[in-house]
């Protein structure tokens, strides 16, 4: 179980079998990045390249980019443009070709500075940027600081498919600043509930107590971050690379949602929109197959609805264009699909037995 000492900030410490590193969470602690950098890694470079998009750095980059300097580390900073679309290996090729012109070398690191795709995007150039180089991530949405910044997954998209193309590269150290949340679109906000619900369902019933009680929600974002990471690094330490079936079960909603996502044409849905669709379905999956109670499925669907998040399906989103993403999805395995069911709040199971035509048949009910 990773160890989680509470505090300011509160510290969740992730050992896996050939790494080990933390995650940070708090408020206010851009300003001292380049201090925490040297207090929990190991890194020593005098380097470094900033990759963020063109939303979150006018806001936060020269605040790290200050850090950096007052610690004597020169960076470069690099800026995507916002939004899924640069979730490609043309992107990738481009970070990774400035970092280039710029200087860097193997000896060089990288902070990932926004939301999912910049942590997703840059998290892979630091993979493969001359072999590797150290990578911090510095999540700035709800989604990438319980999710998607732990656990080492980094990847782009195809027209094929979410996430298709990626590497596992852990960071070296995960600096969560609850107070970027701030700036956040009521959209993009709500958007992160997704994946903690999906956390509550697999993992910690207990955890929608405090999703439900929305009115106080942002007095409360360390702590719920803070659970969430906890959530996610224990999943991690136990399955590190998804060989075992239990990091699995984190892809609870994500089967059909990915597919509503790549059909969509990654920029209709939001991430977390996608997903809560996936989350309707993997429910009533489970209700029907796996003998959830109603009652829990139908709290599920509440906790979604209170933050804005869909749960029907539009009629315009072509069936076989979902169901033709979701059959080139890693989670399918010699044609033969693994979804994530429910037995109960808290307890998730990997499933063989959901047919395509159940699929077919849930999709459906999506537009009911």
């Amino acid at each position: 179980m990773p160890t989680v000492t509470e505090g300011n900030p509160t510290t969740i410490s992730l050992t896996l079998a050939n790494d080990r590193y933390t995650v940070l969470v708090g408020s206010g602690m851009l300003a001292a990045t380049a201090d925490l950098i040297a207090a929990h890694t190991g890194i020593r470079s005098r380097t470094a390249a900033i990759v963020t998009d063109s939303i979150v750095g006018p806001l936060y980059a020269q605040t790290v980019i200050d850090s950096l300097t007052a610690a004597g580390i020169w960076s470069c900073l690099i800026t995507v443009p916002a939004g899924e679309a640069s979730k490609s290996m043309a992107q990738v090729t481009e970070v990774c070709r400035e970092m280039l012109r710029a200087g860097l070398d193997r000896k060089s690191f990288l902070v990932a500075l926004g939301g999912g795709v910049v942590g997703d995007l840059a998290g892979f150039a630091a993979a493969i940027f001359q072999r590797g180089i150290p990578c911090v991530q510095i999540p700035t949405t709800i989604v990438s600081q319980v999710d998607s910044s732990v656990g080492g997954k980094t990847g782009v998209n195809t027209p094929e498919g979410k996430n298709l193309l990626g590497a596992f590269h852990q960071p070296r150290l995960v600096i969560a600043d609850v107070a970027t949340l701030d700036s956040l679109p009521e959209r993009e906000f709500n958007e992160g509930f997704a994946e903690i619900i999906k956390h509550a369902a697999i993992r910690d019933a207990s955890l929608l107590d405090l999703v439900e009680a929305k009115s106080s929600i942002r007095e409360h974002l360390v702590e719920l971050v803070a659970r969430n990471v906890a959530i996610k690094a224990a999943v991690v330490e136990e399955d590190e690379r998804e060989t075992t079936g239990t990091r699995a079960l984190l892809n609870f909603g994500h089967t059909i949602g990915h597919g509503i996502e790549a059909a969509g044409g990654y920029g209709r849905f939001l991430h977390g929109e996608a997903i809560s669709l996936g989350l309707v379905a993997a429910t009533r999956l489970s209700v029907e197959k796996s003998g959830l109670d109603p009652a829990a499925g139908e709290r599920i669907l509440a906790a979604l609805t209170t933050y804005g998040l869909p749960t029907a399906l539009a009629e315009d989103v072509p069936d076989d264009a979902i169901l033709s993403a979701m059959g080139r999805d890693k989670k399918f395995e010699a044609g033969q699909i693994r979804f994530v069911l429910l037995k109960s709040l808290g307890e998730a199971f990997v499933s063989d037995a959901v047919t395509q035509r159940e699929l077919e048949t849930t999709l459906a009910g999506l537009r009911e």
